[in-house]
């Protein structure tokens, strides 16, 4: 019926051409949404449960993730859905309404084939944090200091790293990197060890001191992270995704969300 070979011979048995597992993947998932329909209707029976599946970029802070949904954490009946992955993978999965929203730092690229519509959240300035063990070094002559301490900073699935290259250049700053994380949180939580001076969004200052026992060092001038929530939609429908629309933009200083 596909038109194409699923399986091929390999020594006495058989084994799955590219496509075999392509369409293994893809009957797994059949088989557990089926799995899971018979739960998701005794749930609509039982009680009106809200969800809310959350698309997360895997380059958005997961601290600033939570601010952002702190909004519609305790809604009655929620039943939240959060998967983390690849932007462009989430917006893929958006198009195909898996997802009722994807947070993410970057607006989505205008495509004529997927109708897919970029909200904004806020943004908030960037800054550089250190351990008590580095503090001292960094803090005095900054941002000359930048050049002597080790520096720790996002990979490019970051938007802001970009941003963050082109202030060292305006600094005429050559850092000394001693490492580059895909994970906000393990880019947070070597800094906390000592291993080098990192940015987070000036907007977690205070849960970056009590939680890491890290200190602002300064504000990098300029450097801006932005955020988005990102939907088919454009007037946004979902009631949790509008609350967390109209919160955020009063909270960051953006025009409400009608």
């Amino acid at each position: 019926m596909l038109g194409v070979t699923l399986l091929k011979p390999a020594g006495r048995g058989l084994v799955l051409t590219e496509a075999g597992i392509k369409a293994m993947h893809q009957a797994d998932q059949i088989f557990q949404l089926g799995q899971q329909l018979p739960d998701i209707v005794r749930e609509t029976r039982a009680q009106p449960i809200v969800r809310l599946a959350v698309g997360i970029a895997d380059g958005l802070s997961k601290l600033v993730v939570r601010k952002l949904m702190d909004p519609v954490i305790l809604a009655p009946n929620l039943k939240l859905l959060c998967h983390e992955d690849e932007f462009d993978d989430l917006l893929a999965d958006l198009a195909l309404h898996r997802l009722d929203v994807v947070l993410a730092d970057r607006a989505a690229a205008l495509n004529p084939n997927i109708k897919l519509y970029s909200h904004a959240l806020g943004s908030s300035q960037m800054s550089w944090f250190a351990s008590p063990a580095l503090y001292d070094a960094a803090k005095t002559g900054y941002p000359e200091s930048m050049k002597k301490v080790p520096v720790l900073l996002p990979t490019s699935h970051s938007a802001v790293r970009l941003r963050l290259d082109h202030w060292f250049v305006k600094n005429e700053i050559t850092p000394r990197v001693v490492g580059e994380f895909e994970d906000s949180a393990l880019l947070m939580t070597f800094g906390a060890s000592g291993m080098g001076i990192f940015p987070a969004p000036d907007l977690l200052a205070e849960e970056l001191t009590a939680q890491y026992n890290v200190q602002r060092v300064g504000w990098c001038e300029e450097v801006q992270e932005y955020f988005f929530a990102i939907g088919t939609e454009k007037k946004v429908m979902h009631p949790l995704v509008k609350k967390i629309l109209s919160v955020n933009a009063q909270i960051l200083g953006v025009a409400p969300v009608s």
